[in-house]
């Protein structure tokens, strides 16, 4: 049996809902990749491309191209991610957050509508790529949306993955992706407190130079 075939086998089943290992794994890394955004660690983005590696395996055998499209841009945007938060807690000691101005938020918004927009146009065109055109479509635009923001050090990052959330569940669930469905909604748990810490930290004032090794402890290496 292949690598492939292993990731994509039954690990366990429940009220007689299979289990699949990929499927699994690659939520139970992105679980830990929240986990560790909320804390404002660096390592959120090794373990966030170490998920959508994963998760490429799932999508692509549960026949969801955007699923598939989304998590190859998520190992892309980690990598970018990982260089400017490690460039800003270079800069200035510490991972800071705050809340994107009405420009920015305008300019999110809309390049996720645009975005969701031109991709479910090539998948209607393309039938075969996604059997769930439009939401398939905003589950590839919203995520990426979401961890561009996240980049940014923007608290609206929680917001936007909230609303991926509430497409994600129904839309993993019928795709035969249980445990991602399941996951999505723990996800909500820990957006919620993530938007709460976030949200607190945004309104605490840069740490002088000298309180930067202090800064470095609330941030893991």
């Amino acid at each position: 049996m292949s690598t492939l075939d292993s990731l994509n086998g039954v690990a366990f089943s429940v009220f007689g809902e299979d289990i699949k290992w990929a499927d699994m794994t690659g939520n139970l890394l992105g679980l830990a990749a929240l986990a560790l955004g909320w804390r404002r660690s660096v390592a959120v983005w090794p373990a966030q491309l170490l998920s959508g590696a994963v998760l490429v395996v799932a999508y692509a055998a549960a026949g969801l191209t955007g699923g598939v499209g989304k998590q190859l841009l998520v190992v892309g945007v980690s990598v970018w991610g990982w260089t400017q938060w490690t460039r800003g807690r270079r800069d200035s000691g510490a991972i800071r957050v705050r809340f994107a101005t009405w420009a920015e938020r305008a300019w999110l918004a809309a390049a996720t509508a645009a975005g969701t927009a031109a991709v479910a146009l090539l998948f209607l065109a393309f039938p075969s790529l996604s059997w769930n055109p439009w939401p398939d479509a905003y589950l590839f635009t919203g995520s990426v949306a979401a961890m561009v923001a996240m980049a940014r050090g923007w608290v609206e990052f929680w917001i936007a993955w909230l609303a991926v959330d509430a497409v994600g569940v129904p839309l993993a669930y019928s795709s035969d992706l249980k445990f991602s469905a399941l996951v999505y909604v723990v996800y909500g748990v820990v957006v919620l407190l993530g938007l709460r810490a976030w949200w607190t930290a945004s309104r605490r004032p840069a740490p002088p130079a000298a309180g930067r090794a202090e800064a470095l402890e609330g941030a893991a290496v």
